[in-house]
Formats: C-alpha cells, structure tokens, sequence
C-alpha cells in the first residue's frame, strides 16, 4: 500500500474517532516509534541510497499530514464538548454543589492579631524584625554580655562560626533597633517567631512565639507597667482582672518582676493554675540603663517599661491545650478545631 492509501485510511479512522481518549491513542498508533509512521521511518536505511531521499521526504509529508488530521479532529472534539455543556446535556441543576472546604486562622494567628488590636488602640506601634540577627542586638545591648549566665538559658541557634549571627531568641532586638531609629517618647510592641536549641517535650519547642513591648518616656514608673498590663488582659478576656508582681531577675530591667495573672478558668483552684488561683503570665520590669544607653538613649532624662508575653503560651491557656507540639505540628485534625 503506498503514502496516499496509508493517509486516506489513516484520515478515515482519525475522523470517526468518537472522544479524546480514543484520539490518543490513535495517534500513539499512527505517529508512534512502532506505528504506521515508525514503520516507514526505520526501513530507510536499508533502502537504496538514491531512494533513501524520496522516502524521507514522503515519510516527512505523511507526519505533517497525519498531525495536521489529528489536530483538527481533537478541536471538533472539543467543541462539540462545549456545545453540549452549553446546551445542558448530562447537567443536573438539582444536584448540590461541590462543598467548598472551610479554613482557619491558625490559633496563634488569631491572639496575635486581637493583641495587636488592642495595643493598636493603645497607640502602640506594630513592628518587627529579622529573624537572624547580630549577637550585638541578640544579647549585647540588652545588657547580656558573653559570659553572662543567662546565655546558657537562652540555648541559642548560631548561624557562623564567629559567633556573630544568631537565630534570635526573643523579639527584644526589634526593641533595640526601633530605640536606636525613634525619638522618645514611644510605645511599641514586637510580635514573632523566636528560637531556643531545646529538647523538645510537652511544653517545650525549639521554635514558639512571643510579643515584647517597649514604653519610653518621661518618668515612666511601675504604675504605668501594671495598668498597661491590666488592660491588656481587659481586652483579651473581655474583664478586669488582677494581676501581682513577683520579683524576677532579667538582665534588660531593673527593677524586674514576673507578672501573674488570676486565673480566668476557676475561683478555687484548678489544673491550669495548678490550685494555687494564679497563673504565671509574663516576665517584665522597668528598662535597664544600660540598655537605654547601648540605643544612645540619655536614662537620666528618659525611663520606661518592658514586657514579654509569651503567645504559644497564650494559645495554651486559653483553648486548654496540654502540649506545644501541637501548635506547630501541622495536623489538620488539630487546626480543623479552631474556627477562628
């Protein structure tokens, strides 16, 4: 059978393809390395060298054509498809809908930005900072010096054999650099993710999120620190609650305080605050001198407050949820529970 009967036949089958699965795997049949065109292209070199020429050419025509076939028939295809979705055939309007799937903000997500909200109306700036940062702003303006204790608490991620960029630790160093860019008086609050090198467990994570706060300005006392803290939690619960100070050493303040909140869950006792009516809520403490002058901000004339309130911890006390894992663990059946 020569080129002209192999197209017309070939053309015949191509046209009375009925869907575009069929017109696939014709045209694996017909273009294909064992196919009609395969056939012809394989037997050239063991033609005749002045005939390998011609062959090549008809064989080059044939594929032209049989593509050129196949092209047109998948276009009538699909236009017949759409012709018959416009005109409603095998479409049922009483069959509901596919069911949209539903997301979430994340639980952290959600307290962060009702916090903000809530410093925001304070007129509190909203700022943030690199997660890698200098060992400068990490620990040595915050008055934490290279054999300081409190490094060893820290647990840091370093990123250079120097020792000079660190994952940071807390979101203090967004206190430093905004000290070192603002004129007093400011008030500012820093949320995001921190890093600790730790065993993980129940209530540890190697990565979890805080919101530190800075107040600067003109004899700033704990007064103005307590009633800032009351009302923040006013706009967390929705109530006023009380709150006490206990003394905490931390290198940034001084004086420093650890704040404790009264339990929201109970009024005699309960495994949250663990009986005691009280739940451990933030470190915090007026702002060390030093710190204020590693900025180049004069302490004799300017003074403030500082805090750190941990979210991942806040999400915990609030939904009840007896391990930090599962904040960060990416499990849809435990993120599918907040409807936030």
């Amino acid at each position: 059978m020569d080129n002209q009967a192999n197209l017309e036949t070939a053309q015949a089958r191509i046209a009375e393809a009925p869907d575009p699965a069929a017109l696939a795997a014709l045209e694996r049949e017909l273009l294909g390395k064992d196919g009609l065109l395969g056939q012809q292209l394989s037997a050239i070199p063991s033609l005749p060298p002045a005939e390998r020429g011609p062959a090549g050419r008809a064989a080059n025509e044939l594929k032209t054509a049989l593509t050129a076939g196949l092209q047109a028939r998948a276009t009538e295809l699909a236009q017949a498809d759409l012709a018959r979705d416009r005109a409603g055939v095998g479409f049922d309007a009483t069959l509901p809908p596919p069911q949209v799937e539903r997301g979430s903000l994340h639980p952290i997500t959600h307290v962060t930005r009702k916090l903000v909200e809530v410093f925001t109306s304070m007129g509190y700036h909203i700022l943030d900072g690199p997660e890698v940062e200098l060992d400068w702003y990490n620990f040595e303006a915050l008055n934490i010096s290279a054999d300081h204790p409190a490094r060893d608490s820290q647990d840091t991620f370093y990123c250079d054999e120097k020792g000079s960029l660190v994952l940071r630790t807390h979101t203090s160093p967004v206190q430093v650099r905004a000290m070192e860019r603002l004129t007093p008086p400011f008030r500012l609050v820093c949320p995001g993710k921190v890093f600790r090198q730790e065993s993980t467990d129940a209530t540890h994570e190697h990565t979890f999120h805080q919101m530190e706060g800075l107040v600067v300005g003109k004899d700033i006392s704990v007064g103005h620190l307590v009633g800032t803290m009351k009302t923040l939690l006013r706009g967390i619960f929705g109530r006023d609650i009380d709150v006490r100070l206990r003394p905490g050493h931390f290198p940034f303040v001084e004086p420093g305080f650890e704040l404790d909140a009264r339990c929201v869950f109970c009024s005699d006792g309960c495994r949250v605050c663990k009986g005691t009516r009280w739940i451990e809520l933030l470190p915090c403490g007026l702002v060390h001198p030093k710190v204020l002058q590693a900025a180049g901000i004069d302490p004799d004339e300017w003074s403030g407050f500082a805090f750190g309130l941990g979210l991942s911890r806040l999400v915990m006390l609030s939904h009840g949820i007896d391990d930090v894992r599962h904040l960060l663990g990416g499990d849809l059946r435990f993120l599918e529970q907040f409807s936030c």
